[in-house]
C-alpha cells in the first residue's frame, strides 16, 4: 500500500485533506490517550495522584513545546530536500538531525530524571502529592528519548510526503498505553502492582517499543531516507545544518510557550472568580482542544507541502496550498463548531452537572469564544505555509501581539468594568488580531524571498 504522497503534483485539495487527515486522526487519538489514563489515575489512585500527574505533565509539556519547535524545522528541510529530488542532502539532514535529536533528548532525560525534585517543589506540588509525582515524572524522564525519537521520526517521515506511516505507529504506542495502565497500576494477572509509577512505566514501554517497530519498518520497507551500514558518516553533526535546525526550531518551540503561557495568564484570572467560574471555563476548554485540532492538522499538512513545492520552486502551488488549507479550516472547524452550538448544553454535560450554575456559565461563554477559534486556525495555516520557507520570527511576533499585547492586558484592563466577559471577549478579539496581522504578513511580507539554503536545486526558467 503506498503511504508517500505526491505533495508537487496533482489535486492540491485531495493531498492536502488526505494528507492532514492522519494528523488530525493523530491528535484525537494522543487527547483520548491522555483522558482514558487520567482517568485510572484519578479515579482509581486519589486527588492526590492527579494532582501529581498534573503537576509533572506542566514540566513535560514545556519540554515538547521544544520537542515541537525542531520536529517541525526537521519537517522543513527534508520536505524541501525532497521537493528538490535532493534525495543525498536529505540523508545529510536527517543524520545530522538524528544526532542532534538524540544528544539533545539523552542530556534532558539525565538532567530531568537527577532535578526531578527541584523541578517539581519549584512548582510548589502539593506536599501530598510530592512522593507521587517524583516517582511519576522520573520513570517519564526515562522515556524521554524514545519520546524524542518518534517525534523526530514522524517529522521526517511527513516532510518526505507520508503521514500515514506516523499515524500508525502513533496508533500503536497510544492503545499499548491505554491497555498497559491499568495493568501496571493494578498489577493483574503476571504484572506487578506499581501504583502510579506503573502508569509512567507503561508510557515508557508503549513509546520505547513503538519507536523500534517504526525504525524496523522502515530499513524492513528499505525506505530512501534510511542510512545504512557504508553511511554512518552522515551521523556526524554538520554544524551548519544543527545551526539552522535551533534557529528555526526555537522559534517554532516559543509559540506553543507564548500561547500556553498565555492561557496560564487568563486561567488564574478566572480562579478569581470562584469555582462556578472555573470549572466553567475548564469545561468549555475540554471542547476547545477538540475545535482547534483541525487548523492544527491542517498547518502541519500545509507546512510540509509548501516545503516540498518550495523545494521544487513551483511557487504557482505554494499560494494554491495556503489558499486551499484556509478552506478547509473553515469547513472542517466551523463544522465542528457549528454541531458543538447546536449541542452546546449536552456537550458540556459530559464535564459538568446538568443543572449546575457552572453549565449556564460555560454555554455563555462558548458562545462568545467558540466561533473565534476557526478565526485563529486561519492565522495557524499561515503561519504553517510562511514558516515552509524559514520564516519563523513574524509568527512569533504576531502571536506575542494578539496574545500577550492585546488578549491578556485587555481581559484583566476591562476586568472591573465587565467582570468575567472581559475574559471572555478577549479570547475573540485576539483571535481577529492575529488573522489580521497574518493575513498582511502573508500577502505583504518578505517570507517568498528567505531560503533555508539546505538545498541546491537549479532555479526555473520564470519565477512567481
Amino acid at each position: 500500500m503506498k503511504t508517500r504522497l505526491s505533495l508537487t503534483e496533482g489535486s492540491i485539495p485531495r493531498a492536502l485533506l488526505a494528507f492532514s487527515l492522519p494528523i488530525l486522526f493523530g491528535n484525537v487519538l494522543q487527547s483520548v490517550n491522555g483522558s482514558v489514563n487520567a482517568v485510572w489515575v484519578g479515579k482509581f489512585l486519589g486527588e492526590s495522584a492527579f494532582a501529581a500527574v498534573g503537576n509533572s505533565n506542566v514540566v513535560m509539556f514545556l519540554l515538547f513545546g521544544v520537542m515541537f519547535g525542531f520536529s517541525i524545522a526537521s519537517t522543513v528541510m527534508v520536505g524541501q530536500c525532497v521537493g528538490a529530488k535532493n534525495i543525498a542532502e536529505a540523508k545529510r539532514v536527517v543524520g545530522s538531525s538524528a544526532a542532534f535529536f538524540f544528544g539533545l533528548t539523552v542530556a534532558l532525560s539525565l538532567l530531568g530524571f537527577a532535578m526531578s525534585g527541584p523541578l517539581l517543589a519549584w512548582l510548589r506540588t502539593p506536599p501530598d502529592a510530592l512522593a507521587f509525582a517524583v516517582a511519576y515524572i522520573r520513570i517519564v524522564f526515562l522515556a524521554f528519548p524514545f519520546m524524542g525519537g518518534l517525534f523526530f521520526l514522524m517529522a521526517v517521515l511527513r516532510g518526505a510526503g507520508d503521514s500515514r506511516t506516523p499515524f500508525n505507529y502513533l496508533c500503536l504506542s497510544v492503545v499499548l498505553d491505554i491497555v498497559l495502565n491499568p495493568l501496571l497500576i493494578f498489577g493483574w494477572g503476571p504484572f506487578p502492582r506499581l501504583g502510579i509509577a506503573g502508569s509512567a512505566t507503561a508510557t515508557l514501554i508503549a513509546q520505547g517499543s513503538s519507536f523500534f517497530a517504526l525504525v524496523l519498518h522502515l530499513y524492513r520497507t528499505r525506505h530512501f531516507l534510511c542510512i545504512h551500514r557504508d553511511e554512518l558518516e552522515l551521523f556526524k553533526p554538520d554544524w551548519k545544518l544543527v545551526r539552522l535546525l535551533v534557529t528555526k526550531g526555537i522559534p517554532m518551540g516559543l509559540q506553543m510557550l507564548v500561547v500556553s503561557s498565555s492561557m496560564i495568564a487568563l486561567t488564574a484570572l478566572v480562579n478569581r472568580f470562584g469555582s462556578q467560574e472555573t470549572a466553567a471555563f475548564n469545561a468549555a476548554m475540554q471542547l476547545w482542544n477538540y475545535v482547534q485540532m483541525p487548523s492544527l492538522a491542517i498547518a502541519g499538512a500545509v507546512s510540509s507541502m509548501v516545503a516540498q513545492n518550495v523545494g521544487a520552486r513551483q511557487w504557482d502551488r505554494v499560494g494554491r496550498v495556503a489558499l486551499t488549507g484556509v478552506a478547509f479550516n473553515f469547513l472542517l472547524g466551523g463544522t465542528l463548531v457549528a454541531i458543538i452550538y447546536v449541542f452546546n448544553r449536552p456537550a458540556l454535560g459530559l464535564f459538568l452537572p446538568a443543572n449546575g450554575a457552572s453549565i449556564i456559565i460555560a454555554a455563555h461563554l462558548n458562545v462568545i469564544v467558540l466561533w473565534s477559534f476557526v478565526l485563529f486556525g486561519v492565522s495557524m495555516v499561515l503561519f504553517g505555509a510562511v514558516r515552509a520557507t524559514g520564516a519563523v520570527m513574524p509568527p512569533l511576533f504576531i502571536l506575542i501581539i494578539s496574545l500577550w499585547c492585546i488578549r491578556v492586558p485587555f481581559a484583566y484592563g476591562m476586568l472591573g468594568r465587565w467582570q468575567a466577559e472581559a475574559i471572555w471577549w478577549s479570547f475573540p478579539l485576539a483571535s481577529l488580531m492575529s488573522t489580521t496581522l497574518a493575513t498582511a504578513y502573508y500577502r505583504f511580507g518578505g517570507w517568498r524571498k528567505l531560503r533555508l539554503g539546505v538545498v541546491d536545486a537549479p532555479a526555473p526558467a520564470a519565477a512567481a
